[in-house]
């Protein structure tokens, strides 16, 4: 990322308002700079070279006061709506990033979803410094360091000689440290990125990992990506300290050869006692801002990685804007025509055909890679496919190709059920909608959670948290098979429902499956189970091994 990346002023519009108060709040702290080194020269050059009395210096006195008092609201100014604007401008990337990722879709930003809520997260939060600390501090360097550089040319051209020779230094040194730590914050960042997506997949699958007692399995795993991310982390503010030291050690030094040259003039008589002062005073104003720049700059660094990983996100493509309404398949059919996707292996899946009709259940097999989760996102049209196509056809026979119509009239008639159900914070019978209660009660006894609310203390008015929380997994897969139940759609694709069940629960999805096909819905599984496969009216291998398990689930 550049020192200030246009790409931040785009999609982040606080930083454009912030940016210009930065820009004002730096030149009036350039004059307040260059006032209160004059006012104190000349209030030092009077009192001491001319024995002036108190009077006289107490007006230079006075604005002195006044000016260190400017430059105190000017900091505090600065820091109020730094913090403010960090927020903001953060908030705004964090709903834009997530916004188009769920837009895009994870294979269109290269990532499994993990990585971008790391990003959403953590990841950008680190943008505070960049903000509170090195962009003020920057402009600062643009405006106070020209400005206290023209004063000390008008006052001794020796100094500004030494000046303008040394500054050149500083931004050398700046390089050759940011040669060293190039890459550091961006591997630190992938570092959290991977560590945040073992944490995620370790929670979600700590249930599944207590029953068959594994759930210490993964600790080693997690321990070492900690103490990677640990190690990069340290790595980072070691150099940070020592470029700081090289930096400070330079400017110390060329401040103390402008001294020199100021002592030895004065010692001969070339230079007065009022300008050498005020030389003396702005020499350390002009490395001070070029200084902090190298310093905050590795306090931002992380922020900055973040920042071009946000950017990598926002400039995925969007896919095309649906142009059409999607047709009524409740009463025609769905057409996928030698599906394929290219992935790393080959095509994943390769030439897949599947019809889906009102009223018959169809069942995608095939070992793990082989495509039936790339073929499921291909026909609810979150992926584009390479080969192949996927159709809508309505009711008087049109037929529409799934990237040429609007997702969201398309997605109102499909129900999808992953193999973790998505659930709102809510009770139970808000997230069923406040069905009929005949109606409720008629789908609770077909997947059995009537049994399940019957064991809540607060029955139907019983409230869960995020994700479903206070329900076991298979209590939750019950909760979304009902809400399947009570709002039928013309499509139902279910993902592995039966993975996380027991005999009890398999059960269950079976009469669900059931009830699903007499509705009239057309209903697509991704199944693993031979049980589940038997249920299926029409069974579509994906990959070569899945004839195997057709032929066992097949009767």
């Amino acid at each position: 990322m550049k020192p200030l990346d246009p790409r931040l002023l785009r999609y982040a519009r606080a930083a454009r308002g912030y940016l210009a108060l930065t820009v004002v709040l730096g030149v009036l702290t350039g004059g307040l700079v260059v006032a209160q080194a004059l006012l104190l020269a000349h209030a030092l050059g009077s009192a001491v070279a001319e024995g002036a009395p108190l009077a006289a210096v107490a007006p230079h006195v006075g604005g002195l006061l006044a000016v260190v008092g400017a430059r105190a609201v000017v900091v505090a100014v600065q820091e109020r709506y730094a913090h403010r604007a960090a927020t903001r401008a953060v908030a705004e990337l964090r709903e834009r990033v997530v916004t188009h990722a769920a837009a895009t879709g994870p294979r269109r930003t290269g990532d499994d979803g993990a990585g971008v809520v790391t990003l959403a997260t953590r990841g950008l939060d680190a943008l505070e410094p960049y903000f509170v600390r090195y962009l003020p501090q920057l402009v600062l360097a643009a405006t106070l360091t020209p400005a206290t550089l023209l004063v000390a040319l008008r006052l001794d051209w020796v100094s500004f000689a030494v000046l303008a020779g040394t500054i050149p230094l500083v931004p050398v040194f700046m390089w050759l440290v940011g040669v060293m730590t190039q890459g550091r914050s961006a591997r630190g960042l992938a570092t959290m990125e991977r560590l945040g997506s073992q944490v995620l997949d370790l929670l979600a699958g700590l249930p599944t990992l207590r029953a068959f007692g594994r759930e210490r399995g993964p600790e080693a795993r997690v321990r070492a990506l900690g103490d990677a991310h640990r190690r990069a982390t340290t790595g980072t503010l070691r150099i940070a300290f020592l470029s700081g030291m090289v930096l400070e050690l330079l400017t110390t030094l060329s401040v103390a050869v402008v001294a020199v040259g100021v002592g030895l003039r004065l010692v001969h008589g070339g230079l007065d006692l009022v300008t050498g002062l005020a030389v003396l005073v702005l020499a350390p104003e002009v490395y001070a801002p070029l200084r902090a720049v190298g310093a905050q700059f590795h306090a931002s660094t992380d922020g900055v990685a973040a920042a071009d990983r946000a950017f990598a996100v926002l400039d995925a493509p969007l896919p095309a804007p649906g142009r059409v309404p999607a047709p009524d398949v409740s009463r025609g059919a769905v057409e996928v025509r030698g599906l394929g996707v290219r992935a790393r292996g080959g095509w994943a899946p390769a030439g897949v055909d599947v019809t889906l009709r009102p009223g018959r259940v169809v069942a995608l097999v095939g070992p793990s890679g082989a495509g039936k989760t790339t073929t499921v996102e291909a026909l609810l049209g979150l992926l584009t496919p390479d080969a192949g196509t996927v159709r809508l056809v309505g009711a008087e026979g049109t037929a529409v190709d799934v990237a040429d119509v609007d997702p969201a009239t398309w997605w109102r008639q499909v129900t999808w059920l992953p193999q973790r159900p998505v659930l709102e914070p809510g009770t139970l019978d808000a997230l069923l909608g406040f069905p009929d209660p005949a109606d409720r009660a008629r789908a609770a006894a077909c997947t059995g959670l009537d049994a399940v609310v019957a064991t809540l203390p607060d029955g139907w008015s019983t409230v869960l948290g995020t994700g479903g929380a206070g329900l076991s997994v298979g209590q939750r897969q019950r909760l979304a098979l009902t809400r399947a139940l009570l709002r039928p759609t013309a499509l139902v694709v279910l993902d592995e429902p039966t993975a996380h069940l027991d005999a009890a629960g398999e059960r269950v999805v079976l009469d669900t499956v059931d009830a699903l096909r007499a509705a009239g819905s057309a209903v697509l599984l991704v199944a693993h189970r031979p049980s589940l496969v038997a249920r299926a009216d029409d069974v579509v291998p994906v990959g070569a091994a899945a004839d195997d398990l057709v032929g066992a689930g097949t009767p």
